[in-house]
């Protein structure tokens, strides 16, 4: 993701160096807005319902990456309404917002006592538009007379300009048309498109300008009234009135959702609020997942990162590989679809390497920021090799392999020939343009990258856990070759693999730390620094048995493990800071990770305690959601986490994050080839009793299956299956 720095502008590194970052004016913690998303659109929303956008805030409509609406306020004869309640519907369909009036005075008279008017709003988003029912009801057994006032206002935005850059030069605003029940406000970019917002209400209102849409109601004794609010971004299309348009929008939108649910496992547990937590991470899952001609892809988070990034749409697919395949499937195809082919400096591209993020704005399009088609991650092409494994080994589907097997041979290449930059067989990155990310692991805040001293290490650098996914990647190739009938490259790459993990041994492991290092910076000085990146190198296999129980007890100790979960840097290092981005903050996706580690080599206990951890900092959060990260304090009792103001949420890998966490506590592999699945060493959570998991597909069957926890033990219990498959617990 792209770094946060406290100023309010575009930032620069010594030497005027680009930095793209999340200006941290505003406090998403503090607003805890009410956000919503279908394919390329967003919404953002206070808790009213309403879009009131200020320095530093993130509330509007957006769609491709330009905010359409920035504001919409809806008043009564001039008075904000009080807000009752503001919810979002378990699955995400709907956010609905119950208000009722304030006292009305009117040149000092009491003309409408307060609580006697409710007003429900209900907004969604479906196919490029946002829809809005308003449900008007007088409770009081008078006839009230009532002015309603919808106030709006377009800005159209780059989203990076909502996120704090500032252009010498803007578009032209051109004049706003008005009809009888529409408005269309309109903007001709820089980059010669012109970006429209076009309002429908119905029925039609009383008074309409550019900026207002006014409605005189009467309301009888208990009487009511429905006003419907179309926002699209292209000019009116009459053919249906906003009315009919929302309420087969609506039931479209819930049955596209429930769809796409059921083709996940489903998950249900002992403890009610963690069942809270699952149904929450699918729907906010659902919500991000775009679908595009390749298949289902998940957008990375709301509101700064909504688009395609590789990295984080390969990490989400893989914490829920186990539930939901169908995905994995749709990453891959997206990402080979789009691989690097040339050569593009402007670009971070080279041939072979995979997507880090895409963006469709007027800015990105302009070059005024280099994200149109970006590559600059270093882990983003071996991660996708891995994900490839991990599905076919999921899945059997070498079908889908095949189709693929030329981009995972141009990533492999990639690896051997740009990856390695300095030709000492580890692979380092280093931006090819100045406009570029110049961290480029996961962790590419401009200070994640440092030595024991505080020093920032100077590039190429070759991270940690990158060696790790590379290694990964070359044995899951490795096998992909041998099922595709290419057993000589798979040797080949084997040798290479372990080659890897020996130089990777001798180089990054740290005695006196009692882990590996952070990095080697471009002078191959170790960064000696206690990170949570080293967790990683579990995840992939890389480490060795009695070191990777070695970087657990690290792990786990105080300085990094802070009750909720693992910091980024342990307390102690020279920049750490509970507070950052990334240098002592914790992530969830991060946490998964290292738990799926901690189960590959038996450390299920270790893994329990990062699932309990989790799940109470997201028994603490609105709406049960995990957010992109949170503050590293250390945990205190009767105290929650503490929130980062500018955090994501939903963000994909963090919403899916307590998924994986319970694949590791269960130790559970899926074998399509034998028709087994299997539970290695299984354990339960603090938190739980009982796990029971339904619909598990396994080939062309699924099975349902109960874990229940016994003294000293964990019982497996088949309770259904539509197949031949086999349950194996091993202990």
């Amino acid at each position: 993701m792209t770094q946060t720095l406290p100023q309010g502008e575009l930032g620069t590194m010594p030497g005027g160096t680009p930095v793209f970052y999340i200006p941290a004016t505003a406090s998403l913690q503090e607003r805890r807005p009410r956000t919503l998303k279908h394919g390329d659109t967003f919404a953002v929303f206070d808790h009213n319902g309403d879009i009131v956008s200020g320095p530093g805030s993130p509330e509007g409509l957006f769609h491709s990456d330009t905010r359409h609406l920035s504001h919409m306020d809806l008043t009564l004869h001039g008075a904000r309404p009080l807000m009752l309640s503001s919810t979002l519907r378990a699955d995400n369909a709907t956010l609905t917002c119950d208000l009722t009036n304030p006292d009305i005075y009117r040149d000092g008279e009491l003309v409408l006592e307060h609580d006697l008017v409710h007003v429900r709003r209900t907004k969604f988003l479906w196919r490029g538009a946002c829809f809005e029912r308003l449900g008007i009801r007088n409770f009081s057994g008078a006839k009230q007379q009532l002015r309603l006032d919808l106030h709006f206002a377009a800005d159209f935005a780059d989203l990076f300009e909502v996120r704090g850059n500032v252009r010498k030069k803007r578009g032209t605003m051109a004049s706003p048309s008005v009809d009888e029940d529409a408005v269309v406000l309109r903007y001709t970019g820089l980059d010669g498109r012109q970006r429209l917002t076009c309002l429908r209400f119905e029925p039609v209102p009383d008074r309409l300008s550019a900026e207002n849409a006014s409605f005189d109601i009467t309301l009888p004794p208990h009487g009511n009234c429905t006003i419907f609010i179309e926002i699209t971004f292209a000019e009116p299309d009459r053919s249906a009135s906003p009315a009919r348009l929302f309420r087969s929008g609506l039931r479209e939108a819930r049955h596209a959702l429930r769809d796409s649910s059921s083709r996940m496992t489903a998950v249900a547990t002992s403890n009610e609020i963690f069942n809270e937590v699952a149904r929450r991470a699918v729907a906010d899952l659902r919500m991000l997942v775009t679908d595009t001609p390749e298949g289902p892809f998940p957008y990375a988070g709301i509101p700064w990162f909504s688009t395609a990034f590789g990295r984080d749409a390969i990490i989400t697919a893989l914490e829920c590989l186990w539930m939901d395949p169908d995905l994995s499937r749709g990453v891959l195809r997206f990402l080979a679809a789009r691989q690097a082919a040339t050569e593009d400096p402007e670009a971070d591209a080279e041939p072979g390497k995979i997507l880090h993020e895409t963006r469709q704005g007027e800015m990105a399009a302009l070059g005024e920021v280099p994200f149109r088609r970006y590559y600059g991650s270093v882990d983003s092409t071996p991660l996708f090799i891995v994900l490839a494994g991990a599905y076919y080994q999921r899945t059997g589907d070498l079908e889908t392999i095949r189709t693929i097997w030329p981009n995972i041979q141009a990533a492999l290449s990639w690896i051997d020939r740009y990856g390695d930059r300095d030709g000492d067989g580890f692979v380092e990155y280093g931006r090819r343009t100045e406009q570029g990310l110049a961290n480029q692991g996961w962790k590419d805040s401009h200070d994640s990258i440092f030595h024991a001293d505080g020093q920032l290490a100077r590039g190429p650098i070759a991270l940690v856990e990158v060696q790790g996914y590379v290694y990964a990647a070359k044995q899951a190739a490795a096998a992909l070759a041998r099922a595709l009938g290419e057993v000589g490259q798979g040797t080949q790459l084997e040798l290479q693999a372990e080659a890897l993990r020996e130089r990777f041994e001798a180089s990054f492991w740290d005695e006196e730390l009692g882990t590996y290092v952070l990095a080697l910076d471009g002078d191959k000085r170790p960064c000696r620094v206690v990170s949570s990146n080293a967790g990683h190198a579990l995840f992939t296999g890389i480490a060795a048995p009695e070191r990777a129980r070695r970087v657990a007890s690290t792990l786990m100790d105080s300085r990094s493990f802070c009750g909720w979960g693992i910091r980024t840097i342990a307390a102690g290092q020279s920049r750490y800071n509970p507070m950052s981005y990334h240098n002592g903050s914790v992530w969830p996706h991060d946490n998964a990770l290292i738990a799926l580690g901690f189960a590959r080599y038996g450390l299920m206990n270790d893994a329990a305690r990062l699932l309990d951890g989790l799940f109470e900092a997201a028994s603490h959060m609105d709406l049960r959601r995990l957010p992109e990260l949170f503050c590293g304090f250390a945990r205190r009792p009767g105290r929650g986490p503490t929130l980062y103001p500018v955090a994501c949420i939903p963000q994909a890998w963090a919403a899916v994050a307590p998924l994986a966490l319970l694949q590791a506590c269960l130790g559970l592999r899926i074998k399509p080839e034998s028709g087994v699945v299997c539970f290695e060493r299984p354990v339960l959570p603090r938190c739980l009793d009982e796990v029971t998991i339904r619909g598990l597909r396994l080939n062309a069957g699924s099975i349902d299956i109960q874990l229940k926890r016994h003294i000293n033990d964990v019982a497996v219990t088949v309770l259904d299956r539509s197949a031949e498959i086999e349950v194996v617990s091993i202990r």
